[in-house]
C-alpha cells in the first residue's frame, strides 16, 4: 500500500495502471531514494511533449518489448521524471498535470501555483 502524499497533502492517488507507470511500475508516482529520475509528477502526455522528449534523447513513443515498455501516446497518463517536466516547462511544452497523483516531493522544485496552472 502506498502511504505517500500528493501535492495537496492527501493520500497519493494512482496515476495509471494502463499503461502501468511509476518507477517500480505500481501505478503510482512514488518518491524513492533509489530512483535517479524521480518519476514523481503525473502527467497527461501530449504530442508536443512526446516530440520534445524524443528530440531531447528520451523516445517515449516507441515500444521496447525487452523492457515490457508499450510505447506511449498522447492522452496517456504517466509518471514523468521531474527534471524532464521542468525542462519541458522551460521550453513551453510541459504536459498537463494530475495533482492528486503528483507526489508532494515535487514541491521542492516547482511551486503549487505553477503546477495548478497545468492542472486538467
Amino acid at each position: 500500500m502506498n502511504n505517500q502524499k500528493n501535492v495537496y497533502g492527501t493520500p497519493l492517488q494512482p496515476c495509471s495502471f494502463s499503461p502501468k507507470t511509476g518507477y517500480i511500475r505500481d501505478g503510482y508516482c512514488t518518491c524513492l531514494t533509489n530512483d535517479p529520475g524521480q518519476h514523481t509528477i503525473c502527467v497527461v502526455l501530449t504530442d508536443d511533449f512526446l516530440a520534445f522528449s524524443k528530440q531531447a534523447g528520451n523516445n517515449l513513443s516507441d515500444p521496447i518489448p525487452e523492457y515490457d515498455f508499450p510505447g506511449l501516446n498522447a492522452g496517456d497518463q504517466w509518471c514523468l521524471c521531474l527534471s524532464r517536466w521542468v525542462e519541458a516547462y522551460n521550453n513551453n511544452c510541459a504536459p498537463h498535470v494530475i495533482l492528486e497523483s503528483t507526489n508532494e516531493s515535487v514541491l521542492s522544485e516547482v511551486s503549487l501555483n505553477t503546477l495548478k496552472s497545468f492542472e486538467l
